[in-house]
Parts: structure tokens; C-alpha cells; sequence
């Protein structure tokens, strides 16, 4: 077994990324404090043909150093917006008929492996802050809330972590 060259991975280029269908399926950054985080999220949002993402608040935006550092160009290709308070975004959102759903531990929360995209055409994923999670008067207006299952000692993810196992997931039930 001998590992793959990067110009052995037939990788689109970034204007063909561009013209590529996406998922539908846009992401929500909620006051993300760390431009890793952020970068991070890039990534794996290109890695899954995410249509879009959405970043909110104090969530700093490309261009931006210390997010290329993790996005490694990744903020170059995938679309995105910047929304001075998450509420206008989630308002945005469903005004375009996505149905949204913050990843967060609430009452009522639908279990990540229980949550069925294909009943919904356009979803919105709204991850939040590093400390604080998603705000609760964003919960307030989402149409509902993904959980995450943890079985340890710990109560949460990394932001870049759960963005990255909920994303993984929505990608293989949609596809």
C-alpha cells in the first residue's frame, strides 16, 4: 500500500468547485470566537460540497491568516456571507425556505442518528459559540435542534468537531 501524491487525488480546482452542484445544506457560525474553528469548518464544509455558510457576530471573516492557516484556501471556495447578528440570518434563511436547527443540547433535541434530512429539501445547520453553544434566542427561532449523543465525562465538542461529525452524517443521508 503506498499513499497517494496530492496531484494524484484528481482534486477539483477552485472555479470548478464553483460550477460543482452542492448539498443543500448551508451552515450557520454563531459567534465563533476561533479563526481555527472557522478555518476548520471551511475545510470540511468544501470537503462536502456544502452550498454555503453563514458567518455571524464576532465570527471573523475571510480573508484572514489565521483562518487560511486551516481552511488551507478552503475559504477561497466555498460561498459565504457575513450577518452582523445570527437572528438575521436564521430570519434570512427561512424567508428562503430552509428549515434550520441548531446543533445543541435542548430539551426535545432530535438524536443526530434519528435525524432524517431527506424530509426537508433545504436545511440550515447553526453551530455555536465555544463557551456558550448556540444563543438561546436563536434556538428560540429555529425550527428545532439537533444532539449530538455523548457517552463520557465530557458534556460537548469542539466547534470544529461537531460541525465536522454533523456534516459527515448530513452528507451520507442525503447522498
Amino acid at each position: 500500500m503506498r499513499k497517494l501524491r496530492n496531484i494524484e487525488l484528481n482534486r477539483l480546482t477552485v472555479e470548478e468547485y464553483k460550477n460543482t452542484k452542492k448539498n443543500p445544506i448551508i451552515v450557520v457560525l454563531d459567534n465563533i470566537r476561533s479563526c481555527n474553528n472557522i478555518g476548520s469548518v471551511f475545510r470540511t464544509s468544501d470537503a462536502l460540497l456544502v452550498e454555503k455558510i453563514y458567518l455571524c457576530g464576532i465570527t471573523a471573516t475571510p480573508p484572514n491568516a489565521e483562518i487560511h492557516k486551516t481552511a488551507l484556501d478552503a475559504e477561497k471556495s466555498v460561498e459565504w456571507g457575513y450577518f452582523e447578528k445570527t437572528e438575521y440570518a436564521v430570519t434570512e434563511l427561512k424567508n428562503n425556505g430552509y428549515t434550520v436547527f441548531a446543533v445543541e443540547q435542548v430539551e426535545n433535541s432530535i438524536s443526530l442518528p434519528d435525524f432524517d434530512p431527506a424530509k426537508f429539501e433545504k436545511i440550515a445547520i447553526v453551530f455555536g459559540n465555544e463557551v456558550k453553544g448556540v444563543h438561546q434566542k436563536i434556538i428560540n427561532i429555529c425550527h428545532g435542534s439537533i444532539e449530538i449523543p455523548q457517552y463520557g465525562t465530557k458534556h460537548s465538542f469542539n466547534v470544529s468537531v461537531c460541525a465536522g461529525i454533523v456534516l459527515w452524517d448530513l452528507f451520507l443521508k442525503i447522498r
